[in-house]
């Protein structure tokens, strides 16, 4: 046996490697394919703002204002809206830092501010809180 050619003898890596990196872009070329075939490329979702709230209580009136008091700007194509167990009230424009909305509340109950996407297949709420 000849030891010499047999270091020397490299014929078979490049059709080795060639066959790899083949499989290689096949696979991730049908990955991608596939996601869009399938529409996962548009089930990504769309996060909720990061904005913060703060709630202000006209016990006499038994009104509660939701007020904007930081964080993200929510543009007006999102739907946001101070819910309580009597009524529900759209902010029904731009939500940015000193925007308030007011609505009645029944004391002991939640009061929410809810935002929903503008395609309307995500909501959060993005501030809670207990009525006193």
């Amino acid at each position: 046996m000849d030891f010499k050619n047999l270091f020397d003898d490299d014929r078979a890596v490049s059709p080795v490697i060639g066959v790899i990196l083949m499989v290689a872009i096949t696979v991730i070329l049908a990955a991608v394919i596939g996601s869009f075939v399938l529409g996962l490329g548009n089930s990504v979702q769309q996060t909720a703002p990061n904005a913060n709230f703060q709630f202000d209580y006209n016990n006499t009136a038994m009104d509660v204002t939701a007020t904007h008091t930081g964080g993200s700007t929510i543009p007006a194509s999102d739907n946001v809206t101070l819910s309580t167990p009597n009524e529900t009230v759209s902010f029904g424009t731009e939500v940015s830092a000193g925007t308030s909305k007011t609505a009645n509340y029944t004391s002991g109950e939640y009061v929410r501010v809810i935002w929903t996407a503008e395609n309307g297949d995500t909501s959060q709420t993005l501030a809670e809180e207990t009525a006193p």
